[in-house]
């Protein structure tokens, strides 16, 4: 019996789009065999793969960063549980990073975020002169370092 899947198949097993199974191909994070006719036959660890690329992308990781942790993986067997647990070992500093970031968005969401936009009647984080723009583009009270607070208003 064939073990093999059609992308067909593996989409609706891993709950992503044909389209994104031939991109992940096309940039070398996942791999099938061609049949006589051409068609595309991905062996059953490809399943596994596939989640782990959702799973990453979730944790925040780009497509480079998570190509180059699937190349420390075996291609054609299913990888065991010390393979995903030494890839993901450094995931949790960078969920807590980006937990951090949410809860401060959060906090903030009804208020100035730093955009220099001096539209607000009432800015918690007063930027008269647009101060924020020495900063540098963009929201930068929310965009810089992680462990660093918003500024308080100052009077």
């Amino acid at each position: 019996m064939d073990e093999s899947l059609t992308i067909g198949q593996l989409s609706r097993r891993t709950g992503v789009a044909t389209s994104a199974l031939r991109f992940y191909e096309e940039r070398g994070l996942i791999h099938s065999e061609r049949t006589s006719a051409r068609h595309r036959r991905f062996a059953r660890p490809v399943i596994r793969r596939v989640a782990f690329i959702v799973f990453a992308q979730r944790v925040g990781l780009s497509l480079e960063e998570v190509g180059r942790e699937l190349a420390r993986l075996p291609v054609d067997t299913v990888p065991g549980r010390q393979d995903w647990a030494r890839l993901s070992g450094t995931w949790s500093q960078r969920i807590d990073e980006r937990i951090a970031e949410l809860e401060r968005l959060k906090a903030g969401l009804t208020g100035c975020i730093g955009c220099g936009c001096l539209s607000l009647d009432r800015c918690r984080y007063v930027n008269p002169g647009d101060r924020a723009a020495a900063q540098g583009p963009g929201p930068r009270f929310w965009v810089r370092a992680p462990k660093h607070e918003p500024p308080t208003q100052e009077r």
